[in-house]
């Protein structure tokens, strides 16, 4: 296989919106993307969280989609006067926004007569070029340009999006993981699993300290694409674990 093939896919997500800064609404969509991406093989590698600031939008946008496979984007695209996430994704790639012709006939079906109003009208407005996201939740399409997929912040609605978004995705190999439970604190086996981590670096491994009624455990998981790497891993902190216990796991 191609060193192309074996290149990791990635992401960058952008979060959007004052009210997530502001703590009012608290983010229910970095978890479900993360666990999405992650079942398609797809790492996301970094998420920011930026206010309602076209400024800061486009400057987030720009730096992940030079940076990652793909881009995501969530919050902004709704019909009152604060939602800009679409103008800053045009003013992002230097491309005019006006109502979408596919758009308006999408939401124009899915109101009643006389319920199609201005502010609705909003919801239509895509940046030249891109492609429309079907949202069969509320009808209100995302859209995407290149490689920025631009979606509803309501978490029901991009989980809906992700869902029509999923068949276009190119995804890379499956990260494989075990976990290994050590009746040991951290502490006491950090600096062999960071010979075994230099040893593996085909691997990722963390270490995650546990405490119950006084008593310090950790769990160590051992994360790789290649099966055969995982394994030769695992043996190797379990070999590092029954020497630091005198037990065998």
């Amino acid at each position: 296989m191609s060193d192309t093939e074996h290149k990791p896919v990635t992401a960058g997500f952008v979060v959007i919106g004052d009210e997530i800064l502001s703590g009012r609404t608290k983010d229910k969509n970095i978890g479900y993307l993360a666990s999405f991406l992650t079942e398609r093989g797809i790492d996301l590698s970094e998420v920011r969280i930026v206010p309602d600031s076209q400024e800061m939008i486009v400057e987030a946008v720009n730096t992940l989609r030079s940076r990652y496979t793909y881009v995501f984007t969530s919050g902004g695209i709704g019909p009152t006067h604060d939602d800009i996430t679409a103008d800053a994704i045009a003013a992002a790639f230097g491309v005019s926004i006006d109502k979408d012709p596919r758009a308006m006939a999408i939401l124009e079906a899915h109101y009643p007569p006389g319920e199609f109003t201005p502010a609705r009208q909003r919801m239509a407005r895509i940046p030249e070029g891109a492609d429309l996201i079907e949202n069969v939740a509320s009808a209100a399409p995302g859209f995407r340009i290149e490689n920025v997929h631009v979606m509803a912040g309501v978490p029901y609605i991009m989980q809906a999006m992700l869902d029509a978004l999923a068949p276009t995705l190119k995804g890379g190999q499956h990260m494989h993981s075990h976990a290994i439970d050590v009746p040991l604190p951290e502490s006491r086996i950090a600096e062999k699993l960071a010979e075994v981590q230099k040893n593996f670096p085909e691997t990722s491994i963390g270490s995650y300290p546990r405490s119950k009624d006084g008593v310090f455990s950790t769990q160590v998981v051992v994360r790789s694409r290649h099966l055969d790497v995982l394994r030769d891993a695992t043996s190797a902190v379990e070999t590092l674990v029954a020497s630091a216990t005198g037990k065998s796991i």
